[in-house]
């Protein structure tokens, strides 16, 4: 695999970062401008998995209301590398509409503006007539959810050039170096073991996406993480039925730079079933009643995958691990899916037509059963986990990284992250879903 960040890796750091998508490269970015020595440790390449492979939203409409805050400060964050970097970055505030094709949407829709209007949010709920004015000839929605000032971005060239800052602002990036194992003495961390050797640090930050809970789970430490696939489409240049980010449960779609769109299958997922899936089914029981419509069941993930049947779940640091083993989790997408989306886009913008496809790929969503991350101090002295992002983690990745970095260094975090709490699965507490959009 071509490597652009090559390191080379050091005998020692401040902090290690176990991960190169968005969450592990803005974390460490924000510890290497307070100073921190850092190095980005990344199994394959940096935003190989889901940090490439979102639909590129920038979204603050419909976060759950523990998010929201850290979402209103990265998108403050994303405008700061917008001026810095230009447009490179494809930054662009263009908005998000949430489509309703019937009244219990838009009552939905109507709940979730009190947590908008706390935060001075410019959401606002649209008529039938208010969202014709605002996207012309659809197909027949009641209405709308709207946020002006969400925005777009391009992920394959964002995160790249985020990571670029970080290793110019100190952080060694060494791509193709899967940590194998965290290295512990006296019942605390004290350095990573990888592929290329020994790192010696007292504090690791893991933010391994569909990869952490497999990890953590080699160490005794329980994270009920699964993933499911999601495919995702890019069309060849077309007319502009919209130039903002829009969805409704059947499709969702976003305008690029190149002049096509990036087109998803709504709130279509699927979960593949394997060991953790059936250890953890009772804290997905409420996430399975609620969007049990919308997901499609698979009996078994791909050989090798985090949660496959024949995975190991634990190994010696001088063995070959599965981080090694699969470099970049790249499952294929579900074509008949991406055929009934282009139908749904057709009927909705006749105008348009039938969009013409230029390839479709599938990412891994690291989800958790109540949809928001873990980011949190772990059980293992030294170990910080941020994860779990649950399809959502592109946009709201440079306030996550910020955070994160406090919290290594044990400053304020400036957000209350009790909902993000790592033991909020095990203390008793009720699974809370959040708002329903």
């Amino acid at each position: 695999m071509p490597v652009t960040f090559s390191g080379p890796l050091p005998k020692a750091a401040d902090v290690v970062v176990i991960g190169g998508g968005v969450a592990g490269v803005m974390t460490a970015y924000y510890l290497a401008c307070a100073g921190q020595k850092v190095v980005l440790c990344e199994k394959g390449r940096i935003a190989g998995e889901q940090s490439s492979r979102n639909w590129g939203w920038v979204r603050q409409q419909g976060r759950d209301p523990a998010e929201l805050p850290i979402m209103i400060e990265s998108m403050r964050l994303w405008e700061g590398f917008s001026q810095q970097l230009g447009d490179a970055l494809g930054f662009r505030r263009v908005g998000v509409m949430f489509l309703a094709r019937n009244e219990k949407s838009m009552a939905d829709y109507e709940a979730w503006l009190t947590h908008a209007r706390a935060h001075g949010l410019d959401t606002r709920l649209l008529g039938r007539a208010a969202l014709q004015a605002e996207i012309p000839h659809h197909a027949d929605w009641v209405g709308g959810l709207y946020t002006a000032s969400d925005a777009r971005a391009e992920p394959w060239v964002a995160v790249p050039l985020l990571a670029r800052l970080a290793e110019a602002a100190g952080v060694v990036i060494v791509e193709n170096c899967a940590v194998r194992r965290l290295d512990v003495a006296a019942g605390r961390v004290s350095g990573v073991v990888t592929e290329q050797g020994l790192v010696a640090a007292d504090r690791v930050v893991l933010a391994g996406g569909a990869w952490s809970s497999l990890f953590a789970r080699a160490h005794g430490l329980t994270i009920p993480q699964l993933s499911v696939r999601a495919t995702v489409a890019q069309t060849q240049p077309a007319p502009e039925v919209w130039r903002g980010n829009a969805a409704e449960p059947r499709f969702a779609f976003r305008r690029r730079a190149d002049g096509g769109y990036t087109l998803a299958p709504g709130t279509f997922h699927e979960f593949m079933i394997g060991p953790d899936a059936l250890r953890h089914f009772k804290a997905y029981i409420p996430l399975l009643r609620r969007d049990i419509s919308s997901l499609r069941l698979l009996p078994k993930a791909p050989a090798g995958y985090p949660d496959g049947w024949g995975t190991p779940r634990q190994w010696s640091a001088d063995q070959i691990t599965p981080f090694e083993r699969i470099r970049v989790l790249n499952p294929t997408p579900n074509r008949a899916a991406i055929n009934r989306l282009q139908d749904h886009f057709a009927a909705a913008f006749p105008a348009a037509g039938r969009p013409r496809i230029a390839r479709i790929w599938a990412g891994m969503v690291d989800t958790m059963p109540d949809t928001v991350p873990v980011l949190d101090h772990a059980p293992l002295p030294g170990l910080t986990i941020a994860t779990g992002l649950s399809d959502h983690g592109f946009g709201i990745g440079p306030g996550i990284g910020r955070v994160v970095a406090d919290l290594v260094m044990g400053r304020a975090p400036g957000h209350d992250l009790t909902r993000f709490r790592f033991g909020r699965f095990t203390d008793g507490s009720r699974i809370d879903l959040g708002p329903t959009l």
